[in-house]
């Protein structure tokens, strides 16, 4: 089956850059998916944006996924900094499903789940470049950002002596703990603000930080596959700013400054299956 599709916005599937393109880097030793059927979605009611990925296995599956979907998934990158690229990649939604050989099953079990899932996504990321022809660079641009420094009155938190990393995170909650908890909350902080988030606390160590907050058009977080459908979040609360002075005695300083953002240079409508 072929995919094709006209451009949104008149817009060529190709996006270019005066600086010199890079394809899209996978390390030999990264296995591939062997089989891969890709598909345009079919639009049906009360339906969700759905990726599926272990770490312990080699198969991939999205249902209702757009391309600027999955490349932001594949080199976790937010979307502010990915530029370039044709508007149908926000328009167009896709089908896929991706197998492995039984092999990298056992390659995958052996790994632990962070190296996993970064093996995933480099396969994730192989599977784009063969099938959309995407080819991308990183430079270092100046941008906005955000600096994540302690408000009047000091941090408002204390030491706790359990061991291990948890992080969960959702529309209007954030919960870590681990080594350098500050520094962990700035890296969530910046998937929900949209901004590159620096900790300039001077605060390091383990702590319990949990943050709530109501979500609002200009800093409301991406629901992920499990949490779309649930119940719209009560909106008489905090926004992410006032709560979290409020309840962890943290302020964000707009600032401008260097941030790694994602070239799009060349991309294409799937090849056949």
């Amino acid at each position: 089956m072929t995919i094709a599709a006209p451009a949104a916005n008149g817009q060529t599937g190709s996006a270019h850059s005066s600086s010199k393109p890079a394809a899209v880097t996978v390390p030999d030793s990264a296995p591939v998916f062997d089989v891969a059927a890709i598909h345009l979605h079919k639009p049906e009611p009360h339906e969700h944006n759905s990726i599926w990925s272990s770490p312990l296995d080699g198969h991939f599956r999205a249902v209702n996924i757009s391309l600027m979907a999955l490349v932001r998934w594949a080199f976790e990158m937010p979307e502010t900094r990915i530029l370039g690229g044709p508007g149908w990649m926000n328009s167009t939604n896709f089908d896929i499903e991706a197998k492995a050989d039984s092999s990298v099953d056992e390659q995958m079990q052996a790994l632990t789940p962070a190296a996993g899932g970064l093996k995933k996504r480099k396969m994730v990321q192989a599977l784009l470049a063969d099938r959309f022809k995407l080819v991308t660079h990183f430079e270092t641009k100046e941008l906005p950002i955000y600096a994540l420094v302690a408000a009047k009155g000091g941090p408002k938190f204390g030491v706790i002596q359990s061991n291990g990393t948890t992080i969960n995170s959702g529309t209007g909650h954030i919960e870590v703990q681990g080594s350098n908890s500050v520094a962990l909350l700035a890296e969530e902080l910046a998937k929900i603000v949209g901004r590159v988030v620096v900790d300039k606390t001077g605060v390091a160590g383990r702590y319990d930080l949990s943050l709530k907050w109501t979500p609002d058009d200009g800093a409301a977080p991406r629901q992920s596959s499990t949490e779309r459908g649930a119940p719209a979040p009560d909106l008489s609360g905090p926004s992410i700013f006032t709560a979290l002075q409020e309840q962890l005695g943290l302020k964000l300083m707009p600032q401008k400054g260097p941030v790694q953002v994602l070239v799009i240079d060349h991309i294409e409508m799937p090849s056949e299956n």
